[in-house]
Formats: structure tokens, C-alpha cells, sequence
């Protein structure tokens, strides 16, 4: 007897001798780490969908500070009557009283507040003093309307261009300090790359990013309140509007939409998830436990031991400070799957064991079951560990923290596994098993059948070199594209929002495009500057000769360009002032010596408004605040960014830098990085694997074996999602690590348990059908509950999940056909036992 046996004997011995002591230790450190799972906390924030080192986020925030980009909402309103009619109005009015007054809501801005610069008979010099609005205009409604339709500042932006929806912008308060906290982490962290032995930095790091969890977790809890009340503030306005027209399809329609609504919205999806696949698997799964078994003691059993194990995880969890994001909510529902698995291979080796050694106590069958299972079960579950701990290769925080704790959590439930289910069975008394769906049952002997038939055996090789072939064909069509708006069902708020916002009030995604200018020593002042102006001008510093000709050239052309761009909705920059000034110089464009009049002009709190936001003097820079149109089916994000750059770079020439960021760009970024990683990791899981069957099998021709039927089924699906038109997105791009982590299970057990019948028959084919007609029932069983587990996402509102859910479904269900058909029939190919012919006719009788 080798060593690993006697380990294996000590530990299922120990498990059986002292259950009541076992099962008791067991619940003890069970309520132990249960008690944290309320310190469990969700970060759902778009925080956790950016690249960690990207340096385009270096750039997005150095923007955000100095173009002071502030945090806002949007709400767009559609009335049931005319824009500017009284009813319209006064409902604006009213709605933008009610919003004013919600805490956390700096300002609200609408088209009563917008500044009618045209329909009011301004000429150029008035642009300085006291500005009209709707509210106090003398225009008529049709001049009103036409600016509103026409000014660069409003079109397609403030309102639609049918003249029939609105937007209000809520700007939220600024939160410094929680961007303090950023730069101060980020200080931190930088730190410690160039100095790793820097205790002094490790600990203020540790605290900084302690405090800065509990401020955020305040913050979050504020701004859910505060999206709660702009939320009831809308639905008294819907339903009013309903009310008076309670026939009339067209009523009032209020939408929010905006990053804060975006992340409130996020946490309670996952909320909503992490509660619907948990107990929805659970359901479904004990159902189908009752029909395999017909025992309600094998029922309980199983589930009894998944809560514990998802309890013991979530606790140890909570404990550790983990946080559930968007991505790591399915570690509830994986969780449940893999434990369940365990725990029917455990059954039905006692139920195989029962029917063998009748005559055996208790304890000594379930000794026996322990024993058998345990090494199967643990090559199992390290091939798994394997397949998610490569997900740490990422630099997406959600992603690593994923591969963390499902590594973590399908160890516990390893452990957890074995040690209740010995004490519990232990425990136990005897009782006949019911084999009748084994019975009835056939689709592990037409599976066998199909293996041992030759003719069968080449269309099954046939079959499956198609579909190699396909699966390359269609993974060289795979593309990494996602639209915001394409992750959210129809019927959500987010969805109908965003649409709504897309179609009509120009675009929802954002995208900043910085123009930096290169020092030019040569570079002339604005000679007119010094004849008729030079009094106003001559306390003032030379940021007022910033605005010459050759900046005013770039400008026009980039947002010529820009506007004219597929894809590109509204776009704010300096030129829309050069363009409402021409109206307003009598059809003469503003020149330099005009912009550097207003810019001294100006109070701080009119360049805040106008200037600041599209121009830094200090940094020679002109800022374009641009929006996509994210709901464009044609739209192809890397491709687009790459040909924007490409041609503002060609646009601007040798005098300028062309910068693009934005959350587009951070977005696409993580995308492009985590698509790469995986692909990286992939090559680290095969190798992996790899070596572990061939430790675990002594055989390099079986190691081949295992990793070929694995990889074919992946590669089918993955295929099936390029021909189809899928795009990965940024859970299923990590289906290549899960699916393969937990489906090599199949294969490890069958091949583990083909071998020992092999061992005892000497017969490859009397082999198939023995391990059929045991392990191969164990193999359906985990592999309908994985089925069933997966399944349940398909309830979900959030898209990548859905996709998730069911594309992993399509891989395990090929993972099971492989497993049962593929696998046997590639062993009998290469078998090192060929039977004789007496032994062939023997075997086709017995099937």
C-alpha cells in the first residue's frame, strides 16, 4: 500500500469512527465564519470594470479635475403636449423645484434656464452682460423654438431634434474627498512598486484603502437615497400625467438615466441574483435529486451540505473584506454546483457500494465510499482551482476577485463535502437504496452502445472533426464588442433610459478628445491686441494672446470633423461659442482679438461656464466633450477609436497631440486586456491540466485523450458564438477557464474509474460498459445539475449573465456527450487491452 492510500485511509477512518464529534466540530466552525456573511458587502461601480494600471484612467481623471467635469444626471422628459406650451413648462418648472430640493442635487438645469442668446435680438456686446432665458424672454415661440432647434449649444443635446423630449441635467455635489482618496492610494501604490520594502507605505496604504471603504460604503448609501428620491419624484410625475389622460397612449414620460443610477441600479441586480440563483438552484436541483434517488434523505443531505458550504465561503469572505461586484455574483450559484457535484459522486458510490457489500454496517460503506471517491474528487476539484485561479491573471479587480474566491470556495466545499457527508451517513442508519431511474433510465447505455460499435465510433470521430474545423473557422469571427445599452433587458429602466437618451438627446456614452499644442518659440503675438485694445489688455497677463488663428483652425476643423463623424451624437466645444458669436457679429466669425475681449472680460464664474470646460491656457489645450451613440448596432468600438485617433492625428498635423479617453475608451481597454489575458491563460490552463492528468493517469496517451476532449467542446461553442454574430463580453470571455475548470471533472472520474475497470476485466470494451453502468450515471447526474445551475441565469436582467449562463450550458452539455461517447470511443481506439474476438461477441450481447 502506497502512501496516498494510507492518507486516505486515515482521513476516511477518522471521518466514520467519531461522527457525532466530526459533525459537531464541523457546525461549530460553520456558525463561526457564518456570523461575518453580513459584512459581505457589493461594489457594483463602474470602479470595478476599469483596467487597475491603464493610463488612460490617469488621463481620464487628470481631465475630469481640470476641465471640472462634474458628476450629473440625466432625466429626459417627453410631454404629452408641446414643448414650450404652458402645461410643458409649468410641469418643467415644477419638476425642476422638486429636484432642486433633493439632497446631494447641486443644481438643475432645463430649458428654462437655457441663455436665449439668438431669438432675443442679442448683438455681440451683449454676450457680456445679463443674458435672457425662457422664463423671462419676450421672443415669440416659434424664434424660441428655432434656437432651440439650431443653436450648436442646445440641438440634438438639450433637446430632440423633433422638439418633442427634453432633458434636465442634474448636477450631483462633488464628493473631493473621495477623489483624495484616489490620488492618495494611487501615491501610495506607486510607491510601493518603486519601493517594496516600504513598511511605513504598506501601512498607510492599508489604512487609507480601510477608511476610503467605509467612506464609499456612506457614500453609496447616500447616493441610493438620493437616486431613490429622484426616482419617486419621477413616478409622482408619470403618474399624474397618467392620471389626467388615463386613454391617451401619448402621456408625459420621465426617464433617468447617468453613472450614479447606472450603480445603484447594478447592486440591486446583483442583489436580485445573488438571491434568485441561489435559491433557485437549490429548488431545481433538490427536484432532480428526488427523481434520480427517490429519497428524500439523499435530498437533504445534498442540500443541507451546499448551504453549509456556501455559508462557510460567504462568511470566510466577509471576514476577509471581499466584495461581490457584478461578475463574482455567480460564485453563489457556481459554488452550488460544484458542491453538488462532489456530493452526488459521494452518493452514488455509497448507493454502488450498498448494492455490493450488503452485508457491511454503515459506517464501513460509507468508509468504503470516502475512500474510493477521494482522489477522484480531489483531482477534480485542483483541475477546477486550476481553471479559476487563472482568472488572476487579469488586471480587472472583479475578474481577479472572482478566480480568488471560487479557488477558495470549491476548496472549502472539497473539505466540507466529505467531512459532513462521513459524519452525517455515519450516523445514519441503513437503508435500501431505490435503483429505479437507473433502471429506466438507458441514456449511459446508448451512450456505451454507440462507443462500442465501430460504424458508430467513425461518425462520432466524423462528427467531431466537423465540428473542429467549424469551431476554428468560427472563433477566427469572434470580436470583443459590447454597447452599454445592449446589457440590460428591454424592459428596464436602464435600457428604456438609455435608448431614449441615445436616440434623442445625442448619445449616452462619453468620450473626451484633448488637443494639446505643441510650444512654438516662434509663435506671434496677436499684433492687433496692441492697437485698439491694448488699455483693457495691459494689466492682463499673455493668456489673453492665446486665442490666435492658427488654435482657432484646429478648433473649427476638429469639430467639423468630429460632428460629421458615424457614430458621434453631441458634441460641446469652444467653436459652438465662435458659431452662436457669428450670428450674433451680424454673420462676422469672432475672431482672436474677439475671444481674448471676452475672455478678460469675463467674471471667473462666466469663464467657469463658458471657457473652462473646452479650454486650459495653462496647459495649451482645447477639450471636446463628445457622446456616442451606444444603441447603433453598427458601431465597433475598438475599430472606431483606432480610426478616430488615426484621422484627428492626420487632421491636426505635426502642431498638435491628439489624446482620446473617456469611459469608451477605459472600457474598451478592459476588454481588449482581459480578451488577451484569458487567451494567455487558456495556454496556462491546457498546460496545466495537462500535467495533472498525466500525474494522475501514468500515461501520456490518456493525458492526449483528456485535453482533447475538453478542448473540443469548448472549441464548438466558442465557434457557435463567432458563426452566430456573439460578441464576448465580460463574463464570457472567461467561459474558455470556467468551463474547462469544471469540466475536465467528467473526465478525471471516468477515466479514473475506466482504469481500475480495466485493471480487473483486461478488457477495454467489458471495461466501457462497466464504467458506464457506474460512474456514468454519477457523470449525468453533476453534469444536469451544472445544466440547471447555469440555467437560472437566464433569469437575470443583466445580458453578459444571460449569455453566460446559457453559452456555459451549451459547453457542458458537449462536455457530457464528450465525456460519455467521444471519450469511450477514442479509449477503445487506442486501447492497450484489445479484446479478442470471442471476448467482442460476448461484449455486444451484454449491452
Amino acid at each position: 500500500m502506497n502512501k496516498s492510500d494510507k492518507i486516505k485511509q486515515k482521513l476516511a477512518r477518522m471521518l466514520v469512527s467519531a461522527p457525532k464529534l466530526s459533525l459537531a466540530l464541523a457546525l461549530i466552525l460553520c456558525a463561526f465564519l457564518s456570523a461575518f456573511v453580513p459584512k459581505l458587502a457589493i461594489d457594483a461601480s463602474t470602479q470595478t470594470l476599469l483596467l487597475e494600471n491603464d493610463k488612460d484612467l490617469e488621463l481620464w481623471r487628470d481631465i475630469t479635475k481640470r476641465y471640472k467635469i462634474p458628476n450629473t444626471l440625466v432625466i429626459a422628459y417627453t410631454p404629452n403636449s408641446d414643448l414650450l406650451s404652458e402645461s410643458s413648462i409649468s410641469t418643467l418648472a415644477a419638476l425642476s423645484k422638486d429636484l432642486a430640493q433633493i439632497k446631494g442635487v447641486k443644481s438643475v438645469f432645463s430649458m428654462l434656464d437655457a441663455p436665449l442668446l439668438l431669438s432675443s435680438g442679442l448683438k455681440f456686446s451683449d454676450l457680456l452682460g445679463t443674458i435672457p432665458t425662457l422664463k423671462d424672454s419676450n421672443a415669440s415661440k416659434e424664434a424660441i423654438k428655432a434656437e432651440f432647434l439650431s443653436s450648436p449649444f442646445y440641438k440634438n443635446s438639450l433637446v430632440s431634434s423633433d422638439f418633442k423630449t427634453t432633458a434636465l441635467l442634474l448636477t450631483l455635489e462633488p464628493n473631493p474627498r473621495y477623489d483624495e482618496f484616489i490620488a492618495s492610494i494611487t501615491a501610495l501604490e506607486n510607491t510601493l512598486k518603486n519601493a517594496q520594502n516600504n513598511s511605513t507605505a504598506k501601512t498607510l496604504l492599508k489604512e487609507q484603502r480601510a477608511a476610503f471603504k467605509a467612506y464609499r460604503d456612506e457614500l453609496r448609501i447616500a447616493e441610493h437615497e438620493q437616486i431613490t428620491q429622484i426616482r419617486q419624484v419621477i413616478a409622482k410625475y408619470n403618474q399624474n400625467s397618467q392620471s389626467r389622460i388615463p386613454h391617451q397612449a401619448s402621456s408625459s414620460q420621465l426617464f433617468l438615466g447617468g453613472i450614479n443610477m447606472i450603480a445603484d441600479d447594478m447592486i440591486a441586480f446583483v442583489r436580485s441574483d445573488l438571491a434568485t440563483y441561489g435559491l433557485a438552484t437549490l429548488l431545481l436541483c433538490s427536484l432532480c435529486l428526488f427523481v434520480y434517488y427517490l429519497q428524500l434523505r439523499y435530498v437533504f443531505l445534498a442540500i443541507f451540505i451546499c448551504l453549509v458550504c456556501v455559508g462557510v465561503a460567504s462568511g470566510l469572505f466577509g471576514l476577509l473584506g471581499f466584495e461581490i461586484t457584478v461578475i463574482s455574483s455567480n460564485y453563489i450559484a457556481l459554488q452550488l454546483i460544484i458542491t453538488l457535484s462532489v456530493v452526488i459522486h459521494l452518493i452514488n458510490s455509497y448507493r454502488e457500494f450498498f448494492r455490493k457489500k450488503s452485508s457491511f454496517s454503515q459506517k464501513a460503506i460509507v468508509y468504503l465510499a470516502l475512500k474510493e471517491r477521494m482522489s477522484p474528487c480531489f483531482f477534480a476539484i485542483f483541475t477546477t482551482i486550476i481553471g479559476f485561479i487563472s482568472l488572476v491573471f487579469s488586471d480587472i479587480r472583479p475578474i481577479i476577485s472572482l478566480g480568488l474566491m471560487m479557488s477558495a470556495s470549491i476548496m472549502l466545499s472539497l473539505i466540507f463535502s466529505f467531512w459532513l457527508f462521513g459524519s452525517i451517513m455515519s450516523l445514519l442508519s441503513k437503508k435500501s437504496v431505490n435503483t429505479a431511474f437507473e433502471r429506466y433510465f438507458s441514456l449511459t447505455t446508448l451512450c456505451a452502445k454507440i462507443a462500442l460499435n465501430l460504424r458508430a465510433r467513425k461518425v462520432v470521430f466524423a462528427i467531431s472533426a466537423l465540428g473542429l474545423c467549424a469551431g476554428l473557422w468560427g472563433i477566427s469571427k469572434l470580436s470583443v464588442e459590447n454597447s452599454f445599452i445592449g446589457y440590460f433587458k428591454e424592459n428596464t429602466d436602464i435600457y428604456k433610459g438609455m435608448e431614449l437618451i441615445d436616440n434623442k438627446l445625442g448619445g449616452t456614452v462619453p468620450l473626451d478628445i484633448i488637443i494639446s499644442f505643441k510650444k512654438d518659440k516662434k509663435e506671434p503675438r496677436n499684433s492687433s491686441l496692441d492697437d485698439e485694445f491694448a488699455d483693457e489688455f495691459a494689466s492682463s497677463d499673455a493668456a489673453q494672446y492665446w486665442f490666435n488663428e492658427r488654435r482657432m483652425s484646429v478648433l473649427k476643423s476638429v469639430n467639423e470633423y468630429l460632428k460629421n463623424k458615424e457614430f458621434i451624437g453631441s458634441v460641446s466645444s469652444l467653436a459652438d461659442l465662435l458659431e452662436v458669436g457669428k450670428e450674433l457679429n451680424e454673420g462676422r466669425e469672432l475672431d482672436a482679438l474677439a475671444l481674448a475681449l471676452i475672455y478678460s472680460s469675463l467674471s471667473g464664474e462666466g469663464r467657469e461656464l463658458i471657457l473652462t470646460p473646452f479650454v486650459s491656457i495653462e496647459n495649451d489645450e482645447l477639450h471636446f466633450s463628445v457622446r456616442t451613440l451606444d444603441s447603433d448596432p453598427r458601431l465597433k468600438r475598438a475599430e472606431f477609436l483606432r480610426t478616430l485617433q488615426n484621422e484627428l492625428n492626420e487632421l491636426v498635423g505635426k502642431d498638435a497631440q491628439v489624446k482620446i479617453s473617456g469611459a469608451m475608451k477605459l472600457y474598451t481597454n478592459m476588454l481588449d486586456s482581459l480578451f488577451s489575458s484569458q487567451i494567455n491563460s487558456l495556454g496556462f490552463v491546457l498546460l496545466a491540466f495537462f500535467a495533472t492528468f498525466w500525474l494522475i493517469f501514468a500515461s501520456l496517451r490518456l493525458a492526449i485523450i483528456a485535453i482533447c476532449i475538453n478542448i473540443l467542446p469548448l472549441i464548438c461553442v466558442l465557434g457557435a458564438m463567432g458563426l452566430a454574430g456573439l460578441s464576448l463580453d465580460i463574463m464570457s470571455i472567461t467561459i474558455g477557464s470556467i468551463s474547462l475548470g469544471i469540466g475536465v471533472d467528467s473526465a478525471i472520474h471516468y477515466i479514473y474509474r475506466y482504469k481500475r475497470e480495466l485493471a480487473h476485466f483486461k478488457d477495454s470494451k467489458k471495461a466501457i460498459i462497466a464504467s458506464h453502468a457506474s460512474i456514468g450515471y454519477a457523470l449525468y447526474y453533476t453534469s444536469f445539475a451544472v445544466f440547471i445551475g447555469f440555467g437560472v441565469m437566464i433569469s437575470s436582467n443583466f445580458w453578459p449573465t444571460i449569455y453566460f449562463g446559457a453559452l456555459t450550458d451549451l459547453v457542458m452539455f458537449f462536455m457530457l456527450a464528450s465525456s460519455l461517447i467521444l471519450l469511450p470511443s477514442l479509449l477503445l481506439s487506442q486501447s492497450a487491452y484489445p479484446a479478442n474476438e470471442k471476448n467482442k461477441a460476448k461484449t455486444t450481447n451484454a449491452v
